[in-house]
């Protein structure tokens, strides 16, 4: 009885928290903004298999307990997918509530927006590599 209670709490859960991340993504419209930044519209199913793939991949990972050990440039390559995607989700949230617009009005900076941005993205990578070499290894 108690392992079908987990069972319907695990579901409900995993329910709940992806119908919110998918209402994320839509509100945001990443991907379709990404596909019209990108002109890349006849790559659509291969923008939507990606992403079920990747959600699919996640859980999968957040699950399993088997230890993986991939070379330095595989690594690499799966932290820059990774590092793209959360800068995507940044800038689109960043983009839908025109965060940097407002606050560069509102602090005097209308005319250093680019500079502004620039040291945001410079910091963000400082930051990055600071925590990656010194906390992770």
């Amino acid at each position: 009885m108690t392992q079908l209670i987990e069972l319907f709490i695990g579901l409900a859960g995993g329910l709940a928290v992806g119908a919110g991340f998918v209402a994320f993504l839509t509100v945001l419209g990443i991907i379709p903004r990404l596909i019209q930044l990108s002109k890349s519209a006849r790559y659509t199913k291969w923008y939507e298999a990606s992403v079920v793939l990747g959600v699919l991949m996640g859980t999968f990972l957040t699950f399993n307990d088997v230890p993986f050990s991939f070379p330095v440039l595989l690594s690499s390559v799966w932290g820059l997918f990774h590092g793209v995607f959360i800068g995507m989700l940044a800038a689109a949230l960043t983009e839908v509530l025109n965060v940097f617009p407002i606050l560069a009005r509102r602090i005097g900076l209308e005319r250093s927006l680019l500079w502004f941005l620039m040291a945001i993205v410079l910091g963000k990578i400082t930051g990055s590599l600071f925590q990656w070499t010194i906390f992770v290894k």
